[in-house]
C-alpha cells in the first residue's frame, strides 16, 4: 500500500509519468485519466475523458463527484482510497453550498439531451421534448418521462406546470450539474458515435 498525500489543490492520475500519481504499469488506465481537485474545505474526483472511465464506490463519475472519507476510486483496474485528514469532517454538500445531485449515466443523458437546443445558441430556448430526447437516445418515451421524473425529484422541482422541463434545465445549470460545455462534449459524443 503506498499512500500519497493531497498537498496540491489538485492531482492527476493516468499513465503518464507527469502525473502525481503515475499509473504506468496500467493498462487500462489513460494518459491523463482523472484528477482530485480541492473545492472549499473538500475534495472531488473527476474524469478526464479517459477511455474506460473514473469510477467512485462502482459508480462512474461523469463530471465531479465529491469524496467522502473511505470512497474507493477505480482508474483503470487501479483501485484507490480516498482517507480524509480528519474522519466525519467531509463536506456533505459543495462549495456553493447547494449539495450534490448525484444522477446515473441515463439520467445525464436525459439532462444533456433535453438542453442540446441550447447549443444553437438561441436566447429563450425551449428544452428539447420528451420524444425528441426518447428519439436522440433510441429509448421511448416513457423511458424518458420516468428518468425526467427522478431529476425533477433530484433537483426539486416540484410544480406540475408546461415550463417544467425549462425549470429543470435552468436548475441543472444553476446548481453546477452540468454546463453548456457538458452538452456541448455529450453532443459531440453522440456525433461521433453516429458515424463510426
Amino acid at each position: 500500500m503506498r499512500l500519497v498525500a493531497l498537498d496540491d489543490d489538485r492531482v492527476t492520475l493516468g499513465r503518464d509519468a507527469e502525473n502525481h500519481v503515475p499509473l504506468p504499469a496500467d493498462a487500462k488506465a489513460s494518459r491523463v485519466h482523472a484528477s482530485i481537485e480541492r473545492y472549499g474545505n473538500g475534495w472531488c474526483a473527476h474524469d478526464l475523458g479517459s477511455r474506460n472511465g473514473t469510477f467512485v464506490n462502482g459508480q462512474r463519475v461523469w463530471r465531479e463527484r465529491v469524496l467522502r472519507d473511505g470512497d474507493e476510486i477505480r482508474v483503470g483496474t487501479t483501485v484507490l482510497t480516498y482517507r480524509a485528514g480528519r474522519p466525519g469532517t467531509a463536506p456533505d454538500v459543495t462549495e456553493g453550498g447547494s449539495g450534490t445531485v448525484r444522477l446515473t449515466p441515463r439520467e445525464y443523458e436525459v439532462l444533456a439531451a433535453l438542453c442540446q437546443p441550447l447549443l444553437e445558441g438561441e436566447l429563450f430556448t425551449e428544452p428539447s421534448s420528451t420524444h425528441e430526447i426518447a428519439q436522440l437516445l433510441v429509448i421511448s418515451d416513457a423511458a424518458v418521462k420516468q428518468h425526467l421524473l427522478r431529476l425533477y425529484d433530484k433537483l426539486r422541482i416540484t410544480d406540475g406546470t408546461e415550463r417544467r422541463r425549462a425549470r429543470l434545465a435552468n436548475e441543472a445549470f444553476r446548481r453546477g450539474v452540468l454546463s453548456l460545455a457538458d452538452v456541448r462534449t455529450w453532443a459531440e459524443r453522440g456525433r461521433n458515435r453516429q458515424t463510426s
